[in-house]
């Protein structure tokens, strides 16, 4: 017998959309965790901090962390079957509250205008790297000037963020299970593959034992606070929370679902990405003598210059900037659904439409963060920073963790905790293994150490 929900409500005016299956739903939400915040952001992030001890605390805080606000999303939108405004407002109607909705659905578009951007020079690179133009021994200023001359092209940066979107809110239009569940289940195990198949060769390099032992053995005198945050804003980044992505997937949800079981699969999905993308490119790395704290050009201008040395480099990087790409997709189709769902719910506006509208509000935004790659207003648009760094800032360094903050306040005081954790169990009469603990972590500890990340953001030492 299955769980009854702890929260009674109506069901809406439209039919809304439901996950045909347990599995598709798992691909779908790991689908929009993972994104290039686990095989193109993790593997530098992790460079700049020590290697094996910022991927140790990273597990932690995936694990304490992660986890606890990822059934705390999962268990409100399935409680209340809504979008991330209409799920606070349910819960608690005609309050402020519903404003930690709206703020997901504005961090969402945020980070889908130029993340976009990103996913976009996927594409052309894995269109260059399969023409063969990383081969033949290139040095690395002939690819830096690579970089450089495509990032300074303002029509073919901003026409590749065009086709993202536009692919994007496609699959979006389609529906839940005939769109979204459909293309992940299709791209998550390829994604999969791939991911194993330059693993494993990366594992026969040269300097695979070097790589291995600066990602898989701990030198804890590197520990420090700013790297134990980084760690844990990255566990947060990586796993679409505080955006109401999670909220939404978990609103498709029926009450036969295991939401328990669904979310450690999720979760473990997720870090394993992250964690074989470092098993790429460190052995790659190490092997070429380059530095692993090469940081944001580690995957556009580092790695091809290993590419063109491999001795197969003319299929193993286009197959990386593939992977690139389909991890990218996955992503943002979760982050133009959270504005879609809201749409679709509370305005009545038709699916494809509305997938379309949120499409194109992100184009217009993301066009600024395409050209400030050009020297020009938005290089340096402001506080020194280009328009698409002050973008990442405002909305992945401040707006993700305030609201994976007010959620957890919300969910363990104003809904209540208890009954939050009701509808995770499986049954009903049942506590879920470490019920008392996810509750005290998501009244106490999260928030606490949520409230530390924002302040350490906002005064600007990250």
């Amino acid at each position: 017998m299955t769980a009854e929900s702890p929260l009674k409500y109506n069901p809406p005016m439209a039919k809304r959309g439901k996950w045909k299956s347990t599995l598709g739903f798992v691909l779908a939400a790991a689908g929009s965790a993972v994104g290039l915040g686990n095989i193109w952001r993790f593997p530098y992030v992790t460079g700049k901090n020590g290697g094996a001890v910022f991927l140790f605390f990273y597990i932690l805080s995936v694990l304490f962390l992660g986890l606890v606000v990822m059934y705390a999303e999962l268990s409100l939108g399935r409680a209340t079957q809504k979008n991330p405004v209409g799920a606070f407002e349910k819960i608690k109607p005609s309050s402020p509250w519903k404003a930690v909705g709206f703020l997901g659905i504005f961090t969402g578009v945020g980070i889908l205008s130029y993340y976009s951007v990103i996913a976009g020079w996927t594409l052309y690179y894995f269109y260059i790297s399969s023409l063969g133009k990383f081969s033949g021994n290139l040095t690395q200023a002939q690819i830096d000037e690579i970089f450089s001359a495509f990032v300074s092209n303002p029509f073919l940066t901003i026409s590749l963020l065009l086709v993202f979107i536009f692919l994007t809110s496609f699959i979006v239009s389609k529906g839940v299970s005939s769109g979204i569940e459909r293309w992940t289940g299709i791209l998550m195990p390829l994604l999969f593959l791939i991911l194993l198949i330059l693993s494993i060769y990366s594992l026969t390099l040269p300097g695979a034992s070097e790589g291995l032992k600066f990602y898989l053995k701990p030198d804890f005198s590197k520990v420090n606070l700013k790297m134990i945050l980084s760690a844990v804003g990255q566990a947060f980044f990586s796993l679409s929370l505080g955006m109401g992505a999670m909220i939404t997937y978990g609103s498709y949800l029926s009450r036969e679902d295991n939401l328990f079981s669904s979310g450690i699969e999720v979760v473990a999905f997720d870090t394993l990405v992250a964690f074989l993308a470092g098993i790429i490119i460190f052995p790659t790395v190490f092997t070429y003598g380059l530095s692993p704290q090469a940081g944001v050009p580690l995957v556009f201008k580092t790695l091809p210059f290993t590419f063109s040395r491999l001795p197969l480099g003319r299929l193993f990087g286009p197959l990386f900037f593939f992977l690139l790409a389909i991890a990218a997709l996955t992503s943002t189709i979760s982050l133009v659904e959270v504005a879609t769902s809201y749409l679709v719910d509370e305005r009545r506006i038709p699916r494809p439409r509305a997938a379309f509208l949120v499409g194109a509000v992100a184009f217009l935004l993301g066009i600024p963060s395409a050209l400030s790659t050009s020297p020009g207003l938005f290089s340096r648009f402001a506080f020194g920073k280009s328009f698409l760094d002050l973008m990442d800032y405002l909305w992945a360094n401040l707006s993700l963790p305030l609201g994976a903050l007010l959620l957890s306040i919300f969910v363990g005081y104003v809904w209540g905790a208890e009954k939050a954790a009701v509808e995770i169990r499986f049954r009903k009469d049942r506590k879920f293994p470490g019920e008392d603990l996810w509750i005290y972590d998501i009244k106490y500890f999260v928030p606490l150490v949520l409230a530390v990340i924002l302040l350490f953001a906002a005064f600007g030492s990250s």
